[in-house]
């Protein structure tokens, strides 16, 4: 978990920002998560999605990752409020030649909060969990119009691997698609202890920023 006060954007009161790993949903945390979709699918970070679907809908997903078992969601609060995600996805147990690599999916922050480093405490809290769970590699595919994602995981180490020109379809026009991928080197932690030493972990690099 990460913890850091950053001056409000609107009225410079201390705000409260936090990075930590989700496996249930309290208060209105669910209801805050399906906020924060809605507007990052507005700002063209969909996940696929075009545009919004039914609250049912997204709520039916949120709760569906958190029972999916290859599945490991990451969180970014704001005020206590959540406001991004992102997942660490382990391959199927079928797939015992790729069981090496991981993928990144569901990574954003709503675009009120950004401006505090939560987007980088995601991506350090993921690449954490990887090593803990002992991968040798983080893969994620991004859209060419994602430029403030991609100069985030630029900068994060991960490396372009190829592009595709007809990743997504958007208002009947094709956009450009880039695959990324970073090598980790897998730590000692054993599973039973991996979400603890992850939140202390994120911790230590949030303070070192």
């Amino acid at each position: 978990m990460t913890t850091a006060a950053h001056p409000h954007p609107q009225n410079s009161s201390a705000v409260t920002t936090r990075v930590e790993w989700l496996t249930h949903f309290a208060g209105t945390d669910l209801q805050d998560l399906c906020a924060a979709t809605e507007q990052a699918i507005l700002d063209g970070n969909g996940f696929g999605w075009l545009k919004a679907p039914p609250r049912d809908k997204l709520e039916s997903y949120w709760r569906g990752v958190l029972l999916v078992p290859e599945r490991d969601l990451v969180v970014a609060r704001y005020d206590g409020t959540i406001v991004g995600s992102a997942q660490l996805v382990r391959p199927p147990a079928n797939n015992e030649a790729q069981a090496f690599a991981a993928q990144v999916t569901t990574f954003f922050v709503a675009p009120f909060a950004r401006g505090h480093g939560l987007a980088h405490g995601l991506l350090d809290a993921i690449d954490v969990r990887a090593a803990e769970r002992g991968f040798e590699a983080i893969e994620l595919n991004v859209r060419d119009t994602q430029k403030a994602a991609i100069a985030l995981y630029e900068k994060c180490g991960y490396v372009r691997w190829a592009t595709k020109k007809k990743y997504a379809k958007v208002n009947a026009a094709f956009v450009v698609g880039h695959y990324y991928a970073k090598e980790v080197v897998p730590s000692q932690s054993t599973a039973t202890g991996a979400a603890t030493d992850s939140d202390s972990k994120v911790a230590r690099m949030a303070r070192r920023r």
